[in-house]
């Protein structure tokens, strides 16, 4: 959670404030470590206390631009809830609706298309268990075919079907998703799931053989990053927020004016 000394605005409720500088924050964190594409992608996350209405960022802004106050609300069929002078990108609407729609205990959706991510989708053996980030994932990734830019409707029915119960999925030949039912919880995740990746195709590129782990070996590691009790803040639910705390302190303030441009 990200702890700021903006308040809400008077027509905003303190959860929707808080939820904002938190998305925010993700979004500069994905900049931050090379996960972003341009202007492309999107993160959203669901605004407490307003069925069917999700955050998501402004098209055409970069990551590292992307303040509290700029991100767009929208309702599930995509129009705008609060007014706005942005628009957003109708295949991240897409996405995003499907997975808001058909998990609602689901807070916070990431989706990035990094090099590494995007390889490993490419592949047809898919994430392998090779490594201890991988093992994280181990029996809990999902997998959706490549039906093209994510422009069809119809397509929110068959992501949603593929995605199950699981909270990561490799979209086949495009990138990588995450869920969570926080916004810490969903980065963590992705930046886990993106190491994996990026560990996968260094290994890879040796031409040397693995060396394997154990089945058992594989589900004990995944029901221990699932568990989080070796992460977690005391009284805390969320055993993301402990990294999560710390990696805010790399972000900067997230106000409304726009980022200094880059040297």
């Amino acid at each position: 959670m990200v702890n700021s000394l903006d308040s809400a605005p008077e027509s905003m409720s303190a959860a929707e404030w808080q939820t904002r500088q938190d998305l925010a924050a993700c979004y500069r964190l994905t900049a931050h470590f090379g996960m972003d594409d341009s202007i492309y992608t999107h993160i959203s996350a669901r605004v407490p206390g307003e069925e069917g209405a999700f955050l998501i960022n402004p098209y055409g802004h970069l990551f590292r631009d992307i303040t509290a106050d700029s991100l767009v609300k929208v309702g599930m069929d995509g129009t705008a809830v609060a007014p706005t002078a942005y628009d957003v990108n109708p295949a991240g609407f897409t996405i995003h609706s499907a997975v808001h729609m058909g998990r609602p205990e689901v807070g916070c959706v990431l989706h990035t298309h990094t090099v590494a991510g995007v390889a490993v989708s490419s592949l047809a053996c898919g994430l392998q268990p090779v490594n201890q980030w991988a093992l994280q994932f181990y029996n809990r990734v999902a997998y959706h075919d490549y039906e093209g830019i994510a422009l069809d409707l119809d397509e929110r029915e068959r992501l949603v079907a593929d995605l199950g119960q699981h909270k990561a999925m490799i979209l086949r030949n495009h990138g990588l998703l995450t869920i969570g039912a926080t916004v810490a919880e969903a980065f963590i995740l992705m930046l886990n799931l993106d190491r994996a990746c990026r560990v996968q195709l260094a290994i890879q590129s040796t031409g040397q053989a693995t060396y394997p782990v154990s089945p058992q070996v594989s589900e004990r590691t995944a029901r221990q990053y699932a568990s989080g009790d070796t992460n977690r803040l005391p009284g805390s639910a969320d055993p993301s927020e402990r990294e999560w705390r710390a990696l805010l302190k790399l972000v900067p303030p997230l106000s409304s004016a726009p980022a200094a441009p880059r040297a």
